[in-house]
């Protein structure tokens, strides 16, 4: 019976392996373990992650001109200017103002909107501008807004 250079080739094969595990199989065992740990707490922080708590930080600025506790510290010239830019309208404020508009539009635009659209609540007290009617609105030179006026 002959040796097949098949046969020789896989039995070399299998040498070098049974060579190479024994000489570096700590170092594999401590690699695959290293592997496996970082894996494993990898996953539970991912799972961690999701069981806390999800909802957005809110971060509530007085608005200017607002009645402001004696506890607050009063804000300078400069510091209360840069504040209105950030500060937006409250929306109890919106709705009271615009209650007889059947339109609004803004001062800067030429859209009108019905006052329950998103846009319409976007704009400024100080920007808008009340109409009566949609004829009103285009007698002004504003056009209606596809996405909440039809």
């Amino acid at each position: 019976m002959s040796i097949t250079p098949m046969e020789f080739q896989s039995e070399k094969f299998i040498k070098f392996i049974k060579s190479f595990w024994l000489k570096y199989e700590p170092k594999i065992v401590l690699g695959l373990g290293l592997i496996l740990v970082a894996v494993i707490s990898f996953e539970f922080g991912l799972i961690q992650g999701r069981k806390g708590d999800n909802r957005p930080m809110i971060i509530e600025k007085p608005i200017l001109g607002q009645n402001v506790d004696a506890q607050t510290p009063s804000v300078s010239a400069p510091q209360a200017q840069n504040s209105a830019v950030e500060t937006k309208i409250a929306p109890e404020s919106i709705s009271a103002s615009t209650k007889d508009c059947a339109f609004v539009g803004s001062k800067n635009s030429n859209k009108y909107h019905l006052p329950t659209c998103q846009w319409a609540k976007r704009i400024l007290a100080k920007n808008m501008v009340c109409f009566k009617s949609a004829e009103d609105a285009v007698a002004k030179g504003y056009q209606a807004d596809k996405g909440c006026v039809k």
